[in-house]
């Protein structure tokens, strides 16, 4: 149990540094870093939780969890989108456009440490 609950925060962690500096580096300030961090640590967990659980009931079987991870990423990005949209005053970028990069850089991160945990 306390294995999961420290590969959840871990993941939380390397979502938030990624993201947030990401973010950073696309020119969000303020406040804006602030509600894309509590945004993450809403959705996060979240992901995380239903994908593990969905390991356990297909028993490590790849297909069905993997689907469901990608159904839960594509409603992560859209729900981001929206209170990205409603809550930041970023405008650089579009809402969903700015979702897109921030996850799609946060799972690319963790889709390479994952790959290099099974190579060594």
């Amino acid at each position: 149990m306390w294995a999961i609950a420290a590969a959840m925060l871990q993941g939380l962690l390397l979502t938030l540094l990624v993201e947030l500096s990401l973010a950073a580096l696309l020119k969000v300030r303020g406040w804006d870093l602030v509600i894309i961090g509590l945004i993450n640590c809403l959705t996060n967990p979240i992901v995380n939780y239903i994908f593990n659980w969905a390991w356990v009931l297909f028993n490590g079987q790849p297909l069905f969890p993997y689907l469901i991870l990608a159904v839960l990423e594509l409603a992560v990005l859209l729900f981001e989108a929206l209170l990205f949209k409603k809550l930041l005053h970023f405008r650089r970028i579009g809402a969903l456009k700015l979702s897109l990069i921030l996850n799609s850089a946060s799972f690319a991160a963790g889709l390479l440490i994952t790959v290099f945990r099974v190579i060594i």
